[in-house]
């Protein structure tokens, strides 16, 4: 996904979610947009580099037909259960990404009460330069996008990288018309802390600085910001 500095530009990645009204208006499901926010006194130095990861396989490591991921946050944890017959290619690359450690550090940074949270931007430019276009084709669409359910976000075909969100509400009738959104994965235990995660600054983060800066933007602008402190396979079924 590249860096843009317009919502609607044409080449941006920025999902797109369609309104339902007679006078539907386009609202964008990953870029969070607004002016600057008040900032922390956080010193930058004091931010830890993020752990190497390295660039997209030529061909991902198939996943398990079905696996449970562990997820340490902030908030406490919350596990996930992947269906791959559900969304074989998303569950491929969500594989590939938790099996490096890609989300050790990355922030919530969208968050949308009822709605969605969505995470997966790196925070590390250097690992965003790597994975921002190392896009999957689309799967087939199986699923609904339920409360709880947790899928690729996307701004039109075969444009799914790195960043995902859960469904916090009931989404099939937003995001199942899109037929961009394909649920692979489903929240077992935890939703609670989900749903807990902190609100306060909504869709304030600037999408296009967090994949220049990482989380160091976050970290000063956004210091209250929920994070994964990691993401493990925990079980795996054939």
């Amino acid at each position: 996904m590249r860096a843009v500095s317009s919502f609607l530009t044409p080449s941006s990645r920025l999902p797109l979610f369609r309104s339902a009204g007679p006078l539907a208006s386009t609202l964008l499901l990953l870029a969070a947009c607004a002016g600057e926010p008040r900032p922390s006194p956080a010193d930058d130095s004091t931010i830890a580099p993020a752990a190497t990861i390295p660039a997209p396989a030529a061909a991902p490591l198939r996943s398990p037909d079905r696996y449970r991921v562990r997820f340490e946050t902030s908030k406490g944890p919350f596990v996930v259960d992947v269906q791959r017959a559900l969304a074989p290619r998303g569950s491929d690359r969500f594989y590939e990404l938790v099996t490096m450690g890609y989300f050790s550090g990355v922030r919530f940074f969208r968050m949308v009460p009822g709605f969605i949270v969505q995470f997966g931007i790196h925070g590390d430019p250097t690992v965003n330069d790597l994975w921002n276009n190392a896009t999957i084709p689309d799967d087939p669409i199986k699923g609904r996008n339920t409360r709880g359910t947790m899928a690729f976000a996307a701004s039109g075909p075969n444009t799914r990288a790195t960043q995902l969100f859960v469904s916090t509400g009931d989404n099939v009738r937003k995001l199942d018309g899109q037929r961009l959104f394909m649920p692979f994965a489903t929240v077992v235990e935890g939703l609670d802390v989900v749903d807990q995660l902190n609100a306060e600054y909504g869709e304030e983060p600037n999408f296009s600085r967090i994949v220049r800066q990482g989380n160091r933007y976050l970290q000063r602008w956004f210091p209250a910001l929920d994070s994964i402190v990691s993401a493990t396979v925990v079980s795996d079924v054939r």
